[in-house]
């Protein structure tokens, strides 16, 4: 069965870090292309970070150089490391292949909430 299931959000303040977790199952992980998807209230779900399954990485510039994404094949898990958040930020997070012919469907995604 595929499933993608994302935790790790919150709320946290302005400036602050969260570390996103994507567990991945029923389908070839390892090499699939990843990538960390975001919709806030009243937008489109956006593409803010991937990796391709030799490691390399790519971000939106509204996350570059604060949001580090990674993965681990043996644990089937992609990460987004997020710092210096921003209110811009608040969204709900999800994660899937990052091209859209083989994304898989969604998960039930992660609130990240930045907020004094």
């Amino acid at each position: 069965q595929v499933q993608l299931v994302e935790s790790g959000g919150g709320l946290v303040q302005p400036g602050g870090s969260l570390r996103l977790s994507c567990a991945a199952s029923g389908f070839t992980f390892s090499s699939s292309y990843m990538g960390w998807y975001r919709q806030a209230p009243g937008k489109e779900r956006e593409l803010v970070a991937a990796i391709t399954s030799g490691n390399r990485t790519t971000y939106a510039e509204s996350v570059k150089g604060r949001d580090t994404i990674s993965r681990d094949n043996a644990k089937n898990t992609v990460y987004l490391q997020m710092n210096s958040l921003e209110p811009e930020d608040t969204a709900v997070y999800y994660c899937n292949h990052a091209i859209s012919s083989y994304r898989v469907p969604w998960g039930q995604g992660t609130q990240v909430t930045v907020s004094s």
